[in-house]
């Protein structure tokens, strides 16, 4: 079972949430909350993974993002978040967020969401890709992305590649017949080669190099 928490300062979205999760025979809602109580009512439930609002009220999302992140074992953490809180995206991103959604995602969206950041994806909602991407890399980031781009490998590039469309660790492994352990290796060798990024901030990065439309897309 996949624990999640959802904080959020609105009582109605955290019902609801909870209401569409709950329906997913491998998903186990085991905390919701404002923010306030949130850092020790998430660790304190052991959830794997944490919808966080981006922008609330009584704790900014980003103190408890950075709270979460500094945890011994912190859970994934996506961004829940509306068209009008954009300029928190960056900021979140390198605070570590694995992800954003927008909180009128269809129910199906946010389930396949909560299953790929458990497996170890990233998740970015169409709905703010281009607001994430555009207000990550400065023109000196970009720079400095196509260099460390350039001293991947073939194998390693074609990975962040499908990194960039937010598949995990064992979705890559099946579409380049790989081993995961293997993949791991990979994402984990790349990462370091990239400034120490994480998924989401390489998934950009990939993006930005042009490395995603190079790999013809299939089935997982």
């Amino acid at each position: 079972m996949i624990r999640v928490a959802v904080v959020d300062d609105e009582r109605l979205v955290r019902s609801g949430l909870r209401m569409i999760l709950g329906t997913a025979p491998d998903i186990e809602m085991v905390a919701d909350c404002g923010g306030g109580e949130a850092v020790g009512t998430v660790l304190g439930s052991g959830a794997e993974v944490v919808l966080l609002d981006i922008r609330m009220p009584d704790v900014d999302g980003l103190t408890v993002l950075r709270q979460l992140r500094a945890a011994p074992e912190p859970p994934v953490v996506a961004m829940l978040t509306t068209f009008d809180a954009q300029e928190y995206l960056t900021a979140a991103l390198r605070e570590g967020a694995a992800g954003f959604l927008l909180k009128d995602s269809e129910p199906e969206q946010l389930v396949r969401a909560v299953r790929t950041l458990a497996a170890g994806g990233s998740v970015l909602d169409p709905g703010v890709t281009r607001a994430v991407i555009g207000g990550y890399l400065t023109a000196e980031d970009q720079a400095a992305a196509a260099r460390a781009v350039q001293g991947l490998t073939p194998r390693e590039s074609e990975v962040l590649a499908l990194l960039g469309e937010g598949l995990a660790n064992a979705q890559i492994a099946d579409r380049i017949g790989l081993a995961p352990s293997t993949v791991k290796d990979h994402v984990r060798t790349l990462l370091g080669k990239l400034g120490g990024l994480n998924r989401i901030q390489a998934a950009i990065v990939a993006d930005r190099a042009g490395l995603v439309a190079r790999i013809p897309r299939g089935t997982c």
